[in-house]
């Protein structure tokens, strides 16, 4: 039987990274995990955090009672989204008090936060219910002769108290994925560095600035390119990678950056149009080429 999960894709995926969800829907299946929409899914409340976390943990609560309410667990694509739910449900966890009151809200639409449910990172998904085997043989475009920069973000690794899909100090999961293509990948100093999305509206320069320089970083080392699985993360890196140019002065910056499911199906000899590819504003071209993708 097929594992069946409540798909969660969030706000910045379904109005900007469309080639995430894109990638998924066309991968995923083919690796034996169902996703199923859900009706009723909103914003997972993050942003409020800051301004009503009372907000924030509702909108959360809620959203995991509507899957857990068809007896589903929730595949999140979103770092941010997954770190919103596990960081909420430990919280309820810790906290009767609130558990009760945030249920108070939610029996007004007919809801229960019950805490048995759980959600599950991307990377999660895909060790347990695909794993790399599976996915090596399911591979018709071996990406031989490529070499792939990981980069997790910072929220589907900390804070481990919590329980994240990887080790914080030394994660692996998007190397070995990315090694059951038939590419390289290699550590590298600047791998655990932060993207600078958290800084892109209060101060922007600094932001870019530390966009660019692990761009910089990265494309010094020679990979061919950045792997992400984070949207917000592949945001600052692709679709900023021109502002990031700009504001550091440097026209050498020109590495393409690209989820991971749509390397996956890039591998799996899915068309770049059907992995949304074409969303993609770095030079994903030049990989293209490599490749003979049409």
């Amino acid at each position: 039987m097929m594992p069946e999960y409540a798909f969660f894709i969030g706000c910045t995926i379904q109005t900007e990274q469309y080639g995430f969800e894109m990638s998924a829907r066309e991968t995923l299946p083919r690796l034996g995990i169902d996703l199923v929409d859900l009706e009723g899914f909103s914003c997972c409340g993050y942003p409020l955090r800051s301004i009503n976390e009372k907000s924030w943990v509702y909108l959360t609560a809620r959203n995991m009672a509507i899957a857990n309410d068809k007896g589903l667990n929730v595949l999140t694509l979103c770092n941010g989204c997954h770190l919103s739910m596990c960081e909420v449900k430990h919280l309820l966890n810790e906290d009767p008090e609130l558990h009760e009151e945030i249920n108070k809200i939610l029996a007004i639409e007919g809801l229960k936060y019950s805490g048995e449910g759980s959600s599950h990172h991307l990377l999660d998904v895909l060790r347990k219910d695909a794993g790399a085997d599976d996915i090596k043989g399911l591979v018709k475009v071996p990406l031989d002769g490529f070499k792939f920069a990981a980069h997790y973000g910072c929220h589907v690794l900390r804070p481990s108290v919590i329980g994240r899909p990887d080790d914080s100090e030394n994660p692996h999961l998007i190397e070995d994925l990315t090694i059951a293509l038939g590419a390289k990948t290699d550590l590298y100093p600047e791998r655990l560095d932060c993207c600078g999305a958290n800084l892109v509206v209060n101060d922007p320069e600094t932001s870019f600035k530390m966009t660019g320089e692990k761009l910089k970083a990265v494309q010094a080392q020679e990979f061919d390119g950045m792997v992400t699985v984070c949207p917000f993360c592949h945001k600052m890196y692709d679709a900023k990678q021109g502002a990031v140019k700009n504001i550091l002065g440097d026209d050498t910056i020109e590495l393409p950056v690209i989820y991971y499911t749509q390397l996956l199906g890039l591998a799996m000899g899915i068309g770049q149009e059907a992995l949304g590819i074409n969303f993609n504003l770095s030079p994903v071209d030049v990989l293209l080429e490599k490749l003979e993708v049409d």
